[in-house]
């Protein structure tokens, strides 16, 4: 019997140092060998103000948590990350009755450009998306609170997912 366990473990220890090689997306580098980024603060084409600045603040904590490039003024940057948030559109996705909204989502489509700062388009893309619910409340004022709670989540998200699509090596 012990012979028969050593065995085994010999096995998975065998597996677990030469495992497939999956790795999560993202984590790598930016296209072209970036090192040095800047990103400024998108365009807003929605009415929801300082939308667009919290999706910088969210995209610019995302590449300063991995750490793996420079975020630097545009006049030293070799690569500057520009988007246009193209809208902002709240549906319902859930109702008390006809009248009586219980649930609506929130989504965010996005536009970005990575280009160089010697000239040049690096990357781009025209429609990154999220979306977040949240409730709907008697009280407009809970309403708003939580639509704005919805916001930043999303804004989280979404700069996320800009992240690991402009790092992914694939």
């Amino acid at each position: 019997m012990p012979r028969f366990y050593l065995k085994g473990i010999c096995f998975v220890l065998s597996l677990l140092v030469t495992a497939c090689g999956y790795r999560f997306s993202g984590g790598g580098e930016l296209p072209g060998g970036i090192k040095k980024l800047n990103i400024g603060i998108f365009e807003n084409r929605t009415n929801e103000n300082g939308f667009e600045s919290q999706i910088a603040n969210d995209l610019i904590y995302q590449f300063t948590r991995f750490g793996n490039l420079q975020l630097t003024e545009k006049a030293t940057a070799d690569a500057s990350l520009t988007g246009t948030i193209k809208s902002v559109t709240s549906v319902t996705i859930s109702h008390a009755n006809t009248n009586t909204s219980t649930e609506r989502r929130i989504q965010a489509i996005i536009a970005l450009k990575l280009s160089a700062t010697k000239g040049g388009l690096l990357w781009a893309d025209n429609a990154i998306s999220a979306y977040e619910t949240y409730a709907v409340s008697t009280d407009k004022a809970q309403t708003e609170k939580n639509k704005k709670s919805a916001l930043t989540k999303l804004s989280s998200r979404v700069a996320e997912r800009i992240y690991y699509r402009l790092t992914d090596n694939f």
